[in-house]
């Protein structure tokens, strides 16, 4: 399916002054994630695994790769933080409010891990394995904080 436009992100903060283009396939997971909170992987035809953000080359077999399919949304902690210590945002240029938890997300059908932030409202829940969804926000842009955050999902 071919992608008909290229999102350009823009900067948001005070520090970052360019803006970049996040390509075909960005743009394609970025468009998906905006218009119908649905998160998109590219499937290497090859070795079979699943790139999520998707890539247009195989890092372990070095072909392209065209197959998108759908991922998630739900995922598992493959590790993760929790930051205490305040530092300037590179994207605001705002100190950042701390405690916050960031980590790796194995999505459901992934063959990669995908950075975000993680809801730390009960620290004893965030575990490697812990079962995850995505919260999205109401006003979604064509960018990575269209996902608020992840948060654990008990009893699956």
């Amino acid at each position: 399916m071919p992608v008909k436009e290229n999102l350009i992100i823009e900067s948001t903060g005070h520090g970052q002054p360019f803006d970049y283009a996040v390509g075909l396939y960005g743009s394609r997971f970025f468009s998906e994630l905006r218009d119908k909170r649905r998160l998109l992987g590219v499937k290497c035809h090859k070795c079979g695994k699943v790139y999520v953000p998707p890539r247009r080359v195989c890092g372990d077999c070095f072909v392209e790769m065209t197959e998108f399919t759908e991922v998630g949304p739900k995922g598992v902690i493959g590790t993760f933080t929790i930051l205490r210590y305040a530092f300037i945002d590179p994207e605001t240029g705002e100190q950042k409010p701390v405690p916050y938890g960031y980590g790796f997300i194995r999505l459901d059908g992934a063959g990669t891990l995908f950075q975000h932030y993680i809801s730390i409202e009960d620290e004893s829940k965030i575990k490697i394995g812990a079962r995850v969804e995505p919260v999205f926000s109401e006003e979604r842009k064509g960018n990575v904080k269209d996902i608020l955050y992840f948060r654990v999902i008990e009893g699956e």
